[in-house]
């Protein structure tokens, strides 16, 4: 029987895990298949209960993306410290003792930004946008890099203070000033920045000014392809270096495949022949 996998969300047709995993399956010598479902809004659950009764194959697990990484976390029997630190989950594995969730973006974040980007964030000031489970996910392995400080900024401060709340353990543990802002009142200039809202996918504009930007500043959007766009386009106008989210793309998904597989795949040449083809279309 063939390993299956997938990743679910609403939209999901743009996803570009498949090709990735696909990649990642023939540089390591691994057998599976992995595919794309779309998951009713109303019934996540039911979704990944038709994708594990499937008969084709035997599932394995899946990736989860928006809007269901809550969800996900809910419908978890056993959940990895990270995972339940974020609440949210992006990784689940099925294994003969229930669902397993793990929550790889924050990870992934770090070593695309440490490893492709060439950005040390130890000792940094780093503002992130957004409280939702995109923020969620990446807060605590950023908190572990050691940046001397970060701001959680979102437009309802109730849901930023929360999430700082949850983490101010962690940041107390790695020496990191940790506060919430609303969006329209971010105090200071940071190094880096990390867009973790909505606003890139819904075509909308940057939700804070460029001057919370440092000449240089690294700019990050966690979408990628024509959703960034607008933001590449924005921090590179002030004087930023802008990165979209295509790499920490690839480096979620090779923490999933280690996850699964037990094998890391190879991330520098996966994420140079998927901007390749990104920047071709």
């Amino acid at each position: 029987m063939t390993d299956l996998y997938c990743v679910m969300g609403h939209p999901v047709e743009h996803s570009r895990s498949p090709w990735i995993h696909a990649r990642f399956a023939e540089l390591t010598g691994q057998q599976l298949e992995y595919g794309r479902r779309l998951a009713p809004l109303d019934d996540f659950a039911g979704a990944v209960a038709a994708f594990r009764a499937q008969t084709t194959g035997t599932a394995r697990g899946c990736n989860v993306t928006v809007p269901f990484k809550f969800e996900a976390a809910a419908l978890s029997q056993h959940l990895t410290p990270r995972a339940a630190l974020a609440q949210a989950v992006n990784v689940l594995s099925f294994r003969d003792d229930g669902v397993h969730g793990d929550n790889s973006d924050g990870i992934g974040l770090v070593n695309d930004i440490r490893v492709h980007a060439g950005v040390t964030l130890a000792d940094s000031e780093l503002l992130l946008l957004g409280a939702g489970g995109g923020s969620a996910g990446v807060l605590g392995p950023l908190l572990e890099a050691g940046p001397r400080r970060v701001v959680v900024a979102n437009r309802t401060l109730s849901k930023a203070i929360a999430l700082v709340q949850r983490h101010a353990a962690l940041a107390l543990q790695h020496g990191v000033t940790l506060e919430a802002q609303a969006l329209d009142s971010v105090p200071g200039r940071f190094d880096v920045l990390v867009n973790a809202t909505a606003s890139s996918l819904s075509g909308g504009e940057v939700p804070v000014p460029a001057s919370v930007l440092k000449p240089g500043a690294l700019a990050v959007d966690m979408m990628y392809g024509a959703a960034a766009a607008g933001f590449m386009d924005w921090a590179r106008a002030h004087g930023a270096v802008p990165r979209d989210g295509l790499g920490m793309l690839v480096e979620q998904a090779a923490e999933a495949f280690e996850i699964w597989r037990g094998v890391r795949p190879p991330t520098a040449p996966v994420l140079a022949e998927l901007r390749a083809l990104v920047e071709a279309k």
